[in-house]
């Protein structure tokens, strides 16, 4: 069977619905087919591990994102095994054919994977049926280990204990958050996780494991055990290049593009999670947040519109930011949170005073400005990416007092 489209997106995530809704800003009567992996829609991801645990009046429901607004085809549950970028065609791992006048990558990523047993009580977290399975899991006062001391296992290991769940945290970092973070604002989130439940194994990662009757069990690399009724894994992903490396696409850390999401093809374009594009600012980077996948897929969406009906087409231009929430902290950032670069703070309630730390961070990497975070700071994303464009070098007096911290 071969179905043709005027526009086919391979991947279901929120890139995709974005270029669909972009799509359609140019042209409105042009044929669209979304194509992905996953058995659901298209679904708002942060949710996944945020408001949906957090959040009672936030319903599963308002999780969808409503590709049916666009007239997209949407085939769901759906793998493409390759493209071939004479043929103008893709092919799924059942033979199905999918042509296409216009093609975008929007892959996205696959969540890296832990050498443990392929049990539905291990969940490397992604998707809405990862969602699924970890509520499964939890609640009614289970025990689920968290592993992943980054931005999705901090959420999960927030997110569960505030759901009736015992939570042991496995990590490799001394502190909570500490490759992100200033050393005395993850040592104040180590104890505001184990002032809410969360037991703490820092310094340690898992090495292997197993599964029967009685649950999952995990090997440390400090030699002990861990004994659980469920795992969640949030190690990051890794991005989902293969098909447009074997179309002979170039990839590099994701597929590279244009600041249009132009891949070398003038007919395959690449947006989202996936795609390694020149960043105004940051300079070329693949970004794996939310904003970047919604503005990027809608700016290439237009892109591809405008090429197909002749309009002119606009360059990707925004330096996306990314935030969470843990508990009562919140933050917003844009560009490179390492605590291996030089570190200037600027606090208003510094950590340590038993209060909520409020201020902002600067990362720089000799005198230059490489990212900021805001935390529990809002609305000052715009001015932190004003700093980062600056081509100039910065001191720490030039910086303390740049972004209020109020």
């Amino acid at each position: 069977m071969q179905r043709d489209y005027d526009y086919l997106i391979i991947g279901a995530g929120m890139a995709a619905d974005s270029a669909a809704r972009g799509i359609r800003e140019l042209d409105p009567d042009g044929s669209i087919g979304i194509v992905g992996e996953e058995v659901d829609p298209p679904v708002a991801r942060p949710s996944l591990s945020k408001k949906l645990w957090t959040d009672p009046e936030f319903t599963l429901e308002k999780s969808w994102l409503g590709t049916d607004e666009t007239g997209a085809a949407l085939h769901t549950a759906t793998r493409i095994r390759s493209v071939d970028r004479a043929a103008r065609t893709a092919t799924t791992e059942d033979g199905d054919v999918f042509g296409y006048r216009r093609l975008l990558l929007a892959t996205g990523g696959h969540p890296k994977q832990l050498d443990l047993p392929a049990d539905d009580r291990v969940v490397h977290f992604r998707t809405m049926e990862d969602y699924r399975r970890l509520r499964g899991l939890s609640g009614e006062g289970r025990h689920v280990a968290v592993v992943g001391g980054g931005y999705i296992g901090t959420e999960l290991a927030a997110a569960l204990v505030q759901n009736d769940t015992r939570v042991t945290f496995v990590f490799p970092q001394e502190f909570v958050g500490g490759s992100s973070y200033p050393q005395e604002l993850a040592e104040q989130l180590s104890e505001e996780y184990a002032a809410h439940g969360v037991q703490l194994r820092p310094g340690t990662r898992v090495t292997g494991g197993s599964a029967d009757a009685d649950g999952v069990h995990l090997e440390l690399s400090d030699g002990s055990t861990l004994d659980v009724d469920g795992v969640a894994v949030g190690l990051g992903i890794q991005p989902a290049v293969q098909l447009a490396e074997d179309a002979g696409l170039p990839v590099e850390d994701g597929v590279v593009v244009d600041a249009y999401g132009r891949t070398e093809d003038p007919d395959v374009y690449a947006a989202g999670d996936v795609a390694s594009w020149p960043d105004p600012i940051l300079g070329r980077t693949r970004v794996e947040h939310v904003e970047n996948a919604t503005d990027m897929g809608t700016a290439v969406g237009k892109v591809m519109a405008a090429d197909a009906t002749g309009a002119q087409a606009e360059p990707y231009t925004h330096t996306p930011s990314f935030y969470s929430d843990l508990f009562d902290a919140g933050y917003e950032a844009v560009g490179t949170l390492s605590a291996d670069l030089d570190l200037v703070t600027d606090w208003k309630v510094p950590p340590g005073t038993g209060e909520t730390a409020q201020g902002v961070v600067y990362y720089l990497e000799g005198d230059r400005l490489r990212g900021v975070l805001l935390w529990n700071v809002w609305d000052s994303t715009d001015a932190a990416r004003e700093l980062l464009a600056a081509e100039r070098g910065y001191t720490a007096d030039d910086l303390v007092g740049a972004i209020p911290t109020d």
